[in-house]
């Protein structure tokens, strides 16, 4: 066990970012456009009803990846929920 201090930022607000995050589209357009994604993939999510479901969707799927996948989705949600992403980073 690594521990949360070794933990990925999105490992580690994983429940947080799946309940804050409200604008998902762009941000699976960009995940899309970074080849984080793949088309089948980003239909199927883009086709769910609420964000929160996209974004349980991202968690069990692309995401599984590995670091590079989830450094790109962090610098993703910088670009695109910054206040969100210094909330957390400021509380811990």
């Amino acid at each position: 066990n690594k521990g949360t201090k070794n933990q990925h930022f999105v490992d580690k607000y994983q429940l947080q970012l799946t309940d804050r995050v409200s604008h998902m589209d762009p941000i699976l357009d960009r995940l899309l456009d970074r080849g984080v994604l793949q088309r089948e993939a980003y239909d199927t999510i883009r086709a769910l009803p609420t964000s929160r479901k996209k974004m349980r969707e991202l968690y069990c799927g692309c995401l599984q990846a590995g670091a590079a996948s989830k450094d790109i989705f962090y610098q993703i949600l910088l670009e695109n929920e910054k206040f969100l992403i210094d909330d957390l980073n400021t509380k811990h």
